[in-house]
């Protein structure tokens, strides 16, 4: 068998943000073996690295991140010696419906992935050394912004307000848990929204693209007046490379494209621009945004800043977001066949039938 340099598991790498860093990874380092670890469910898709499913350095695994045994043997036999960990619940929506789907899977799947490591890596000769457990997280641990002015640091308190931030607030605590109880080496960061090729189109951006092409309403939470920090998710996938490789083990890092945006102005930019790219008239499609009931526990604004990534690392958003919202709608345009896919459930139904048969 090949001996490769790192061996590296990601989990969730068959989700949004999981198949730009698992493809940024297989690419960037081919003396590199990458296992990507994944449940499939709804939100995860191996049709998102079709172009390097036959990489001799890429692997998959359908496994769930709560099956203790199934975990562990796989960082034991893959030799395991670094961990990214994206896999999780994220949808705010969903988990005001089924809190208990997020405590599972973000926080009981957190501490097993975990345990299963330190037990392994504990085992090993050469213990925790050269071995790593990256935890990716979410701004919406921290809260609400009071003002227009604040902005989210490292050191901003925890004040989770939906059952989504408060899984995922829960996993960090845990992460730290094990950095200062048995010792484990860690890293945090916690990004603001992503945006991009390949998020599931229950998310803003990629449902109203795909609204706006059938000319179906757009549906605006309250008057729209929520503020969101936007990055675009190939910046992420490099921030989480970088952080990986040369962040300093104990420490979180705040990642944020410093792009605020009202919901109700970046749902006009993308009216606009999309429209555009369908050759429609300016205006055509303005008359599909209506305004809905606002989500309970609806979070007014979030802002991340990245300055001490910047400062320590020297990572900063590579793209405008303009630029970068014209290049998600021409990809999600140009996919139709995988936005229809994905609608449909049909590529869930083909991987539970692929599977069934093993």
């Amino acid at each position: 068998m090949k001996k490769y340099k790192r061996n590296i598991l990601v989990t969730g790498g068959a989700g949004f943000i999981g198949s730009h860093v698992v493809r940024r990874l297989v690419k960037r380092y081919p003396d590199y073996r990458i296992v990507n670890l994944d449940k499939l469910t709804y939100a995860g898709n191996l049709e998102n690295l079709a172009d390097i499913q036959e990489n001799d350095n890429y692997f998959f695994e359908k496994a769930d991140i709560c099956d203790f045994e199934r975990v562990k043997e796989i960082i034991r036999s893959c030799e395991i010696d670094g961990i990214i960990h994206l896999a999780a619940e994220s949808h705010v929506d969903r988990s005001i419906v089924d809190p208990f789907i997020f405590a599972k899977t973000n926080v009981l799947g957190t501490l097993t992935l975990l345990q299963a490591a330190r037990d392994v890596w504990e085992e090993s000769a050469d213990g925790f050394a050269g071995k790593l457990f990256y935890h990716i997280s979410t701004d919406e641990v921290y809260g609400a912004l009071r003002t227009g002015k604040e902005l989210f640091t490292e050191q901003t308190p925890y004040s989770p307000h939906s059952p989504y931030s408060a899984s995922k607030a829960s996993s960090d605590h845990f992460v730290r848990a094990f950095r200062d109880t048995y010792a484990m080496p860690v890293v945090i960061s916690n990004c603001s929204n992503n945006y991009g090729p390949f998020q599931f189109p229950e998310k803003l951006i990629p449902l109203f693209i795909n609204n706006i092409r059938h000319h179906k309403p757009l549906p605006v939470y309250g008057r729209g007046e929520n503020v969101r920090d936007w990055l675009y998710v190939e910046d992420h996938a490099r921030a989480i490379d970088l952080i990986f490789h040369e962040g300093r083990p104990g420490e979180t890092y705040n990642i944020g494209g410093f792009n605020e945006w009202r919901n109700i102005d970046l749902v006009k930019l993308l009216v606009k621009v999309t429209d555009r790219l369908l050759g429609n008239p300016e205006g055509y499609s303005d008359e599909l945004i209506t305004y809905v009931t606002d989500r309970k526990g609806h979070d007014l604004r979030y802002a991340i800043d990245s300055t001490k990534l910047k400062s320590e690392l020297g990572w900063e958003p590579s793209l405008q977001f303009e630029e970068g919202m014209e290049r998600t709608a021409r990809w999600y345009l140009d996919n139709q066949e995988w936005l229809d896919h994905v609608t449909s459930g049909d590529y869930l139904r083909y991987y539970e039938s692929m599977y069934s048969k093993r």
